[in-house]
């Protein structure tokens, strides 16, 4: 039953996607109350009513969609580390990250997206980005390529000798040393700046608007959709011991998703120089 869901068009799951951002996220964009908002480990780590019913909504309408299947969801992991332990199981599983960008999304900012990937045995067979405020839509199945509302994308290489524009982890999430990895990025040849939304840095990755990433956090929910979109696209991903990047954990970090393999090295190499 599950090669023949994936085998399909799965256009059903696009629309749970466009259903869940309809009913629970659009209604609250920029009309979002106080008690709506509230900190988790802190001022930057916030979450709304929007991200937790829509991540409901996402659970209820997906494992409707692929019996058997499980979810791993941010705001559920929040609730019970031990949910993501299921990206290491047998049961294919939904990862999902209800609003990327909640920061932008507080501050009535269109940068902000939904975020779905489908997975089995931590292999990404499937993803889903929907920017519900510019009503984008990016899908990459496994094989298959990727598409920005149903046009194939292509990431592309940089021209020779350009200027490299990457997106980097934000400071207010990065540790010292963390920090000090990432001034690599600070080089000449390389225009690195804070991330937005994780998983519209991978999409303009993916369309060639956007050189590379550099990441050195984990969580499944804010990667494994860019991460397929990207190599779908043509790019490549790597972590800094040159493994390409497990979304059930134990990387090497910080890691980079490129348009092409040489643009990946480039930054490779500057974030080593960096520690």
């Amino acid at each position: 039953m599950f090669d023949d869901f994936l085998a399909g068009d799965l256009t059903e799951v696009e629309e749970a996607v466009r259903a869940a951002a309809a009913a629970e996220i659009m209604p609250r964009y920029r009309q979002l109350a106080a008690h709506e908002i509230v900190e988790k480990s802190g001022p930057h780590d916030l979450v709304t009513t929007a991200d937790r019913l829509a991540e409901e909504h996402l659970t209820a309408s997906l494992t409707r969609l692929l019996p058997g299947s499980v979810v791993v969801g941010e705001e559920a992991v929040h609730a019970d580390p031990r949910v993501y332990d299921a990206l290491g199981g047998e049961a294919p599983v939904w990862i999902v990250d209800p609003v990327d960008g909640t920061r932008q999304f507080v501050r009535g900012e269109p940068g902000f997206c939904t975020l779905v990937a489908l997975a089995h045995r931590g292999e990404l067979l499937a993803s889903w980005t929907y920017a519900a405020a510019l009503d984008e839509m990016a899908i990459a199945v496994r094989g298959r390529g990727a598409t920005i509302d149903g046009v194939p994308m292509r990431s592309g290489s940089p021209e020779p000798g350009a200027v490299l524009d990457v997106a980097m982890s934000h400071p207010d999430y990065t540790s010292d040393a963390q920090k000090r990895a990432l001034l690599g990025l600070r080089s000449e040849g390389i225009n690195a700046y804070p991330c937005g939304s994780a998983g519209l840095e991978y999409l303009a990755v993916a369309r060639g608007k956007q050189d590379a990433v550099a990441f050195n956090w984990e969580y499944a929910w804010d990667h494994a959709a860019g991460l397929l979109l990207v190599t779908e696209a043509g790019g490549t991903q790597v972590t800094l011991s040159g493994a390409p990047f497990r979304i059930t954990g134990g990387n090497t970090l910080p890691f980079t998703a490129a348009r092409d393999a040489a643009t990946a090295d480039r930054i490779l190499e500057a974030l080593r120089t960096g520690r």
